[in-house]
């Protein structure tokens, strides 16, 4: 188990849709005690269970827990000013990746699920992040509703688009964040940086304790450094690819090598087979990283995918986080399926900066 920071602070979180516990695990970083992380996968339990400590897991369907449930189980009070309810409902149906609609379309009221619960326990703090989409679609998805309600009921309400990039993580990773306040009188968010944001070449690297491997390295270790394997075309195809930021025109003129599916489309995903630059934040690391077929997802150098524990850093886990899972395609979604922790400790320090404030006057 890894500790958290040590804090004074009496805030406390309850995490909806928890998944592997990326945005726990940032709470109690920040010194917030994360009483349970709820998510209705199971393969989610070894994972969360492993890092978050104190935090019980609890197996539910948000559709079918009710507040009365909730309460009973972790002993929670009403308009208890302490409290944080944290919503990161999985967020399928709103992104503007191209997936199966239909499949995830129960997805799409996971947020006003949760809003039931925020207006049930009235707490201090609610945190929601999601995609970008759920603020351009915020009449269908629910949260226009949920703001005013918010607003209504007393909160300062802070939500916009934000890039984790600004805030720690060596990631483009734009997402919906939202924090509510009924403590004081502010809108509570962490200020970005001002100065170098941080890159590849920050976390990863064998100067970071990333050995050179080759595609199909399996590490039987706790560390995971482990690459999926490639055909070997596409070990040819990565091959040509430029080192540092290059792409799929490096084999475009090639017969063999180029794909059907691109001839007389090179201006279309470019980022297919692509490297990663050093000297850049990665792109969105997704529950497909690992493959570099799905992205811009090859080491900036070596002729492979990310390895299973880069992809983790790059979404600012720490080394010796613990992931479980029964194949290295689960993992990879839990982890792209997080809240980078960086992201989600800074939101957490603000809250307890915040409420430091309200208490000091």
């Amino acid at each position: 188990m890894i500790s958290n920071s040590k804090s004074n602070t009496k805030l406390k979180a309850v995490d909806f849709f928890c998944g592997g516990g990326g945005m726990s695990f940032g709470m109690l970083q920040a010194g917030i005690k994360v009483l349970a992380g709820i998510d209705n996968e199971e393969n989610c339990r070894k994972t969360y269970e492993s890092n978050i400590g104190e935090g019980k897991f609890i197996k539910a369907d948000v559709f079918e827990l009710t507040e009365k449930d909730l309460q009973k189980k972790l002993g929670l009070q009403k308009n208890d000013n302490e409290l944080i309810l944290i919503g990161c409902s999985p967020c399928q149906f709103w992104s503007i990746i191209n997936t199966d609609k239909k499949k995830s379309e129960k997805s799409k009221n996971l947020l006003i699920e949760f809003e039931r619960f925020v207006k049930y326990f009235y707490p201090g703090y609610v945190v929601v992040e999601n995609v970008p989409g759920v603020l351009r679609k915020k009449k269908e998805s629910g949260l226009e509703d949920f703001i005013t309600w918010l607003k209504d009921n007393n909160y300062q309400v802070h939500f916009d688009i934000h890039n984790v990039n600004d805030y720690g993580v060596p990631q483009n990773r734009k997402r919906f964040t939202l924090v509510a306040n009924r403590i004081t009188d502010k809108k509570v968010f962490p200020e970005p940086l001002k100065n170098k944001k941080p890159t590849v070449k920050d976390f990863i690297g064998c100067h970071n304790g990333f050995n050179d491997i080759p595609a199909g390295h399996k590490d039987e270790s706790n560390f995971l450094h482990t690459t999926s394997n490639l055909t070997d075309i596409n070990l040819k195809r990565i091959r040509k690819v430029a080192k540092d930021g290059g792409n799929r025109m490096g084999f475009a003129n090639d017969k063999e090598l180029q794909l059907k599916c691109f001839i007389g489309k090179d201006n279309s995903f470019k980022d297919t087979f692509g490297r990663l630059w050093w000297d850049k934040p990665s792109p969105t690391i997704t529950t497909k990283f690992n493959s570099i077929s799905n992205g811009r997802f090859a080491h900036p150098e070596n002729d492979r995918g990310l390895s299973i524990r880069e992809g983790a850093v790059l979404q600012s886990f720490p080394k010796d986080y613990k992931f479980h899972g029964e194949s290295v395609g689960a993992i990879a979604r839990l982890i792209g399926n997080a809240v980078p922790p960086e992201y989600s400790k800074r939101i957490g320090k603000a809250i307890i900066e915040n409420h430091r404030d309200a208490i000091s006057y």
